[in-house]
């Protein structure tokens, strides 16, 4: 205990994850009282055991961090420390944790993650207090039936484990509200899981899941399901059931058709369909009206909805803010696009679109778009009207130029016209368009071409030194000109050139 004695009286401030008040340490400075000890950590100091000095407190300790040692074993003296509540050991070298565990009758919360344990002593279940407990990246196989008996448990990550199966009454753990279960080899859910009435997460992805488990539908609490890179081939329209769900995760998996009772769960903010085998997605997604997310990136659509977005007030989707439909072979955008007001980032890369529907220019608020590797040969007027995008990639299509209105995306920062771009802004200069002859913006990267694998070439290789030197050397980027008279006066036939507020590095 002599050691003790150089630790200088203090209250120390814990961290969030840890939501202490303070830290007792030794004092003996006062009438030679005793010391009173509640809380020791002794994480990342390389210990290879268990101090010894921890045992002179078996009495009042009640929280003991050992994180990231190499600690691989623990002494049975440890288990006479009754009054412990958190015991937190996580990244060391245990192999096994020992029955000696039960002694711990007024445990809280076990941290063992990051261990090498396999498996759990039956009579863990003596641990009655048991509310938290964290086991994930250890080879565990299976799960003890004493494990059931933990009936205060609310929160059980058992991640990157071994385990195949549960046991077949887990629905005891009734009181469960997170159930991380992610990178195991589960193909099946027990029955009695449907006891689990007050779950609200669940975590399943990474598994060997090829349907989708039906007891599911009766956890009728469930706020958030992660079912993410399984073999998952069709959503059943029970689903819908689901109605306080608001976050679902299907990506990565075999999904071809998705029901049409999806529009059940009235409370979904995020839908995460990537990297699926959709080929259509149903008209009832558009009652799906409090998602602000939606991913659909990486499938076989060749359409989407028109009721993704509509004037009606009981279908579109008017709050959705994030939109990626990538990495399909959609040929048009619905004109209904146009009412997803609250839109913010848009991605429709690597699609067939030959062009923009003119609504387009109704989603104002969108910050960042992109349209990378279409078939794009013009853009509409309207997408002038998009005053607030600051990132615009475009390449990779076969435009020709770009229309006037362009002069009003006053916070646009980056407009990407090629994947070899050395600048996040290439100046534009005006001209006649030869047909129409309205006035078009235009620069040396026009007209694109579509692009080849072997022949790649950077914008600075064909870059017109003459005609761009004075605003190469300033390190300008394009400021545009609002005012139409003073655009009428300029005989120069280029958009104006300011010194810009900002900077924007090649990255």
């Amino acid at each position: 205990m002599d050691n003790y004695s150089t630790i200088p009286l203090q209250c120390l401030e814990m961290t969030t994850k840890r939501k202490l008040i303070g830290r007792l340490v030794p004092c003996r400075c006062f009438r030679g009282e005793e010391e009173v000890i509640s809380v020791l950590d002794y994480s990342h100091c390389s210990l290879q055991q268990v101090p010894k000095e921890i045992f002179s407190f078996e009495r009042t300790l009640e929280e003991l961090y050992l994180d990231a040692n190499q600690i691989e074993e623990l002494p049975k003296q440890l288990f006479n420390c009754q009054a412990l509540r958190k015991l937190s050991m996580p990244d060391n070298d245990l192999s096994n944790l020992p029955t000696t565990i039960a002694s711990l009758v007024n445990l809280k919360e076990l941290d063992i993650s990051k261990n090498g344990i396999q498996e759990f002593p039956d009579n863990i279940k003596c641990c009655k207090c048991l509310s938290v407990v964290e086991a994930s990246v250890n080879p565990i196989t299976k799960l003890p039936d004493g494990f059931t008996q933990l009936l205060n448990l609310t929160q059980l990550f058992l991640n990157d484990a071994f385990l195949e199966y549960l046991p077949a009454n887990f629905g005891r753990l009734s009181k469960l509200r997170i159930l991380e279960l992610r990178e195991n080899h589960l193909k099946t859910m027990p029955k009695s899981i449907h006891r689990l009435s007050q779950l609200e997460r669940l975590d399943l992805g990474s598994n060997e899941f090829t349907d989708l488990p039906e007891v599911l539908e009766q956890i009728h609490n469930l706020k958030e399901l992660w079912l993410d890179n399984n073999s998952i081939q069709r959503i059943p329209g029970s689903i819908g059931k689901l109605r306080q769900l608001r976050y679902l995760d299907l990506a990565k998996n075999r999904i071809e058709a998705l029901d049409a009772d999806i529009s059940g769960c009235e409370s979904l903010e995020d839908l995460l369909l990537s990297s699926n085998m959709l080929q259509q997605l149903p008209d009832s997604i558009g009652m799906l009206k409090k998602l602000t997310t939606l991913k659909v990136d990486d499938n076989q659509l060749t359409s989407l909805p028109t009721n993704i977005g509509s004037g009606r007030p009981k279908v579109g989707l008017s709050l959705l803010e994030e939109f990626d439909c990538s990495c399909n072979e959609l040929e048009s955008l619905p004109p209904t696009i146009g009412y997803l007001t609250s839109l913010r980032t848009f991605a429709a890369d690597e699609n067939f679109l030959s062009e923009l529907p003119r609504e387009i220019g109704n989603c104002r608020n969108v910050t960042v778009m992109s349209l990378r590797s279409n078939k794009l040969e013009f853009l509409p007027d309207e997408i002038g009207q998009m005053t607030k995008l600051r990132v615009l990639n475009l390449s990779d299509n076969r435009l020709k130029n770009l229309p006037f209105t362009f002069t009003k995306l006053k916070d646009l920062a980056a407009l990407w016209l090629s994947d070899n771009q050395s600048k996040a802004l290439i100046p534009l200069q005006t001209e006649a368009h030869p047909e129409t002859k309205q006035r078009v913006l235009t620069n040396y990267m026009f007209p694109q071409q579509p692009r080849h694998e072997e022949d790649y070439q950077s914008d600075s290789d064909s870059f017109n030194p003459t005609l761009w030197e004075e605003q190469r050397q300033q390190r300008m980027t394009v400021a545009f000109e609002f005012e139409e008279k003073k655009e009428e006066e300029d005989n120069s036939g280029k958009v104006k050139v300011f010194q810009p507020l900002y900077r924007i590095s090649c990255l």
